[in-house]
């Protein structure tokens, strides 16, 4: 029988750092400590009662010493943008085995100024440096777009509708001041800009940014004491496909978005007609049309003109990446924690681009390309 976790843990903290964009003056380590103290701050809560830590991208070890903290449950699962909602999926587990009482899931990224920041990939001896890059298809441009050729083929999907996620995308993030890109764009202006990797523009990319974002999750019986309503966790998901480009199943679907999502959507119980509100990492403009149809809101081939109907945009039928996504507000190479602290802005109804009567929000996106991802459905109804 599954273990029915709907609801019995919640979210009592979420914040971002100060700014977003450009930190030259932040080391990547640090961006983790201003994140947590955002989050702890949000919470109410004394450091000395968090006894779970997870992130990504830097040691869960040197996070905890940094902060001063001293764990009983940690996690560094780290498989690229979306380990923030496997984090958040691990903690619920945790939380309610009493493994830990409060969790601390921490994002600082140094992507735009690179200060205090690792090296990229593992060079020539990886699976991807030997079976990849001799042919040149190395790093995110000419690697992630791969997939969308086969959708265009298979399922007639255009230029155009690609554009469209884009242009609604922008829309959103004019209505957010701290978003790095606010000039409003069209379908043109996004075929105009530079070609990057056909079939994708400059404007069809994600940003490259400083930031990060913490989380604090507690049991639910616990979080009714915190100043801020709780937002429950309805449902997660995980899973995990290909560790190159070129080892996909079908590049027309993601095995990974179509595991996260039908288990997170299996275990909160609810129906696609529920969801109010939705946050798809958006990476480059066609990773929404493959969560989209992932998580089943349409049918496969049906993202492309769903997207060009501006059913996203503002006033559309279904609000996605309400904060400008990693197209226009920020990107610092893992995004998914921005997209979990936008779904619980809106669920709080403290959005800069707030969408009326939010009860269900859903944040799902990919890890590694197409490699990995994850799926989290929050609510604000006890």
């Amino acid at each position: 029988m599954a273990w029915d976790l709907r609801k019995k843990v919640a979210i009592i903290g979420a914040a971002e750092t100060d700014t977003v964009g450009a930190i030259p003056n932040i080391t990547q380590l640090g961006l983790h400590g201003q994140a947590a103290r955002n989050a702890i701050k949000d919470a109410g809560i004394d450091k000395s009662q968090i006894d779970g830590l997870a992130c990504a991208g830097e040691s869960v070890v040197a996070v905890a010493d940094y902060l001063d903290i001293q764990p009983r449950y940690v996690d560094g699962t780290s498989v690229g943008g979306s380990s923030f909602m496997i984090h958040v999926a691990h903690a619920v587990a945790a939380l309610e085995a009493g493994y830990c009482n409060y969790v601390l899931i921490t994002h600082g990224e140094s992507g735009r100024s690179r200060v205090g920041r690792g090296g990229f990939g593992g060079g020539a001896a990886t699976l991807g440096g030997q079976f990849e890059a001799p042919w040149g298809i190395l790093g995110p441009p000419n690697t992630f777009t791969i997939p969308i050729v086969a959708h265009m083929t298979k399922y007639g999907t255009t230029e155009e509708q690609l554009a469209s996620v884009a242009v609604a995308t922008r829309q959103w993030a004019t209505k957010n001041p701290r978003a790095m890109m606010r000039d409003p764009i069209t379908i043109e202006d996004v075929l105009n800009s530079r070609l990057i990797a056909w079939p994708v523009h400059l404007l069809e990319c994600c940003l490259v940014t400083d930031g990060g974002g913490a989380l604090i999750l507690t049991t639910a019986d616990r979080a009714r004491d915190f100043a801020k309503p709780p937002i429950y966790i309805l449902g997660t998901g995980e899973g995990a496909e290909n560790m190159m480009i070129s080892t996909m199943h079908d590049f027309t679907e993601s095995l990974a978005f179509n595991r996260a999502a039908t288990r997170a959507f299996q275990q909160a119980g609810i129906e696609r007609s529920d969801v109010d509100h939705l946050m798809l990492y958006d990476a480059f403009a066609h990773t929404p049309l493959y969560g989209l149809e992932a998580l089943g809101f349409v049918k496969p081939g049906e993202s492309g003109p769903w997207f060009a109907a501006m059913n996203s945009a503002p006033g559309g039928t279904l609000p996605i990446n309400t904060n400008g996504g990693g197209l226009s507000y920020t990107h610092t190479g893992m995004y998914g924690m921005f997209a979990l602290q936008e779904s619980v802005r809106q669920l709080r109804g403290e959005a800069a681009a707030q969408v009326p009567d939010v009860k269900i929000s859903v944040a799902h996106g990919p890890a590694g390309f197409f490699a990995a991802s994850g799926t989290v459905i929050m609510t604000n109804q006890a």
